[in-house]
């Protein structure tokens, strides 16, 4: 080979390289705090969800940005929503999504739809657990139901977050079980719930996992039943007898009803597809990380992960079974 096809060959490689190189340090990555938007209160599931994922960023230096949580439960979460829907193209406003996506702009009307926003990605399942006071005389699920059926109507109060979302609409199927009406009483958040059921003021609470098991450990309320097709796959122990694994299913303790809540991340509208992956990255190193998996353990989650076009199909039969479920109970907007 001649001098210059070796320095031809030479040049050929570095410049490779270099493009290489550029490309990696020009992928794109936050400028500034990114706003991470809470559409519910504080204590509940998704702001415990954002709360912790905030610690694990800083924690190990995942984003060199800060990521900050914010609050923004107005209107039953549409506030939140309309503000990101509003910050089109400002890939430093992200937001954690419940089921008030479907069951907000439902119930209210509100100009927001979950296909306002991008997906992101689905970082867990949640469950849903009815909860008494442990000091109730219920031990079973099918206890408490048949006391309900036996008792005149509107006898148990339950407590949920929110009116017409998805407490309400758990506590409707409950009500259609038993062919007896509830009255169901609305806190602000799931937090606040469960103090109201440890104070006795209620007899029972649809709680996720995470909302209730500090009360659960100690001693001060009892799980009667999960809102799944199977039991979950937690054994450790969580009081001295029993363990996340160890709550039967709803079904088959004689409640025809499941139902689990996502738990995920949405950004604004007009955001490149450069931006989302950098979120869906961040967040699958989020979930490789083992304060991750103690969290899941903790909070009872069912781990499965989405993103891209899985995701918002996902997205849209989740939409279609809300319908149906707050047309039944009556609680589209008119």
């Amino acid at each position: 080979m001649t001098k210059l096809g070796k320095w031809a060959g030479r040049a050929l490689v570095t410049a490779i390289a270099t493009m290489g190189l550029t490309g990696a340090a020009h992928a794109w990555e936050p400028t500034k705090p990114v706003e991470f938007v809470v559409p519910a209160g504080t204590g509940g599931g998704a702001d415990q969800m954002a709360r912790f994922i905030q610690g694990i960023v800083a924690k190990n230096k995942l984003m060199a940005q800060p990521l900050v949580v914010v609050n923004k439960s107005g209107g039953a979460g549409a506030e939140g929503f309309l503000e990101v829907k509003g910050a089109k193209g400002d890939p430093h406003k992200i937001i954690i999504t419940l089921s008030n996506l479907f069951t907000t702009p439902l119930a209210t009307g509100v100009p927001f739809n979950w296909r306002d926003l991008t997906p992101g990605a689905m970082l867990a399942l949640d469950q849903f657990v009815l909860w008494v006071n442990a000091d109730a005389p219920y031990k079973t699920a099918k206890e408490y139901i048949d006391d309900i059926k036996a008792k005149p109507a509107n006898t148990f109060k339950m407590a949920g977050t929110g009116s017409k979302q998805e407490d309400q609409i758990i506590t409707a199927m409950i009500d259609k079980a038993t062919g007896k009406k509830m009255t169901y009483v609305p806190f602000k958040g799931g937090g606040d719930v469960a103090v109201q059921l440890v104070g006795g003021h209620v007899n029972s609470t649809v709680n996720n996992p995470i909302e209730a098991e500090a009360h659960w450990r100690g001693g001060k309320l009892r799980p009667l039943c999960i809102m799944d097709s199977e039991k979950l796959p937690y054994n450790e122990k969580v009081t001295a007898t029993q363990a996340w694994g160890d709550i039967p299913t709803c079904k088959s303790a004689g409640v025809p009803i499941e139902y689990l809540m996502l738990r995920g991340v949405f950004l604004a509208p007009g955001v490149t597809q450069e931006q989302v992956d950098f979120y869906v990255n961040l967040f699958k190193k989020v979930r490789e990380t083992p304060e991750w998996a103690d969290f899941m353990k903790k909070g009872a989650f069912k781990q499965t992960f989405m993103s891209g076009k899985e995701f918002a199909d996902w997205v849209g039969k989740t939409e279609a079974m809300h319908y149906g479920l707050m047309k039944d109970a009556g609680f589209l907007a008119k």
